[in-house]
């Protein structure tokens, strides 16, 4: 398979670092839902990091707390070295910091305002956060972006209802990288789309990198998108980071039970074993027990050890790391 990037060697000072970052909601006074548990990872300038894992296990959390949407209730968010957890999510938006973090969500349908045009949603960004007022500038910026992403200019002054979905796309991609950012957060940016559009719209992304020099946090439930686009894997079970490594590393050795289930449910038209079963009913994430591995009761690889220790990502090849007993224990380093 051919990535649509380039590998990036890990030899620079981190764009992003998260550090043991933990967000919980109350449920009541004693309960608290553990979102994201104690996360931590990095993100290299220019380098495209992808987090996959299936619904509800913290993902869109995640991306909240680092876009500074949500307060974070502990942990650290550093950002081009400056700590940006401790800014209150009211405060963000005044933040010099606000321009360079940019999302482009997942329904670009949903995520447009049905009342501006294409041209007043690309410039939104620029009025808000920027000195750039003059109308002259503003349409010449507009046009400029426009051409970045693919999107004709005489569809500038049209509203979302009459453009087609990959022209929304190219829409919200526009208004994204309005102020160049240095990191791209990217939430399942073609799962509304066709396929056909949605191949387009990766070949955007991937030549976008290219050309501006930005990182990207790739959200997605599609293991193929991942691997097209993006350097490193993170997989996220219930709140938890259980497996992070090179993309081509992590799919032809996958060492968590999780991974290898996901994994093995990539369609294909080639002959393969048949997909892994995960039986049984995720653990709850209220109240969830420190000393417990949240995939225990539906992991093939389950012992006794899993419900009395809670692994911990251990290194299990260069730049691979994996929680889990039964695939670390031989290779496990201190």
């Amino acid at each position: 398979m051919t990535h649509l990037t380039q590998p990036l060697p890990i030899t620079q000072t981190p764009l992003l670092q998260v550090r043991d970052l933990c967000k919980t909601f109350p449920v009541s006074k004693q309960a608290h839902l553990h979102a994201v548990d104690h996360v931590s990872f990095d993100i290299q300038p220019g380098e495209s990091l992808g987090l996959v894992g299936e619904s509800g296990c913290g993902k869109s959390t995640l991306i909240r707390l680092i876009t500074r949407l949500l307060d974070v209730t502990s942990g650290e968010i550093r950002f081009d070295d400056t700590i940006l957890s401790t800014i209150a999510v009211r405060q963000f938006p005044q933040s010099a910091y606000r321009a360079k973090i940019q999302l482009v969500f997942q329904d670009p349908t949903d995520s447009l305002n049905p009342r501006f045009t294409a041209y007043d949603t690309i410039t939104e960004p620029i009025r808000r956060l920027s000195n750039l007022k003059d109308k002259a500038q503003l349409q010449g910026r507009a046009a400029e972006l426009a051409d970045l992403v693919g999107l004709p200019q005489e569809l500038l002054s049209r509203f979302p209802h009459q453009l087609s979905g990959g022209q929304k796309a190219r829409v919200g991609i526009a208004r994204a990288i309005a102020l160049n950012p240095r990191l791209l957060v990217l939430d399942e940016p073609t799962s509304a789309l066709d396929v056909s559009v949605q191949a387009v719209i990766l070949h955007l992304l991937a030549d976008l990198k290219a050309r501006l020099g930005m990182s990207y946090l790739f959200v997605s439930h599609d293991l193929n998108v991942v691997r097209l686009l993006c350097d490193r894997i993170l997989v996220m079970y219930l709140g938890k980071i259980v497996e992070a490594g090179p993309v081509e590393e992590v799919f032809n050795r996958p060492r968590h039970p999780y991974t290898e289930a996901l994994i093995s449910a990539i369609p294909s038209f080639e002959a393969k074993p048949h997909p892994i079963s995960l039986s049984g009913e995720p653990r709850s994430p209220i109240n969830p027990s420190p000393s417990v591995c949240r995939l225990y009761g539906r992991c093939p690889k389950g012992e006794d050890r899993c419900e009395q220790e809670m692994p911990t990502l251990q290194s299990v090849g260069p730049e691979h790391w994996a929680a889990c007993h039964a695939s670390t224990a031989p290779t496990a380093v201190s």
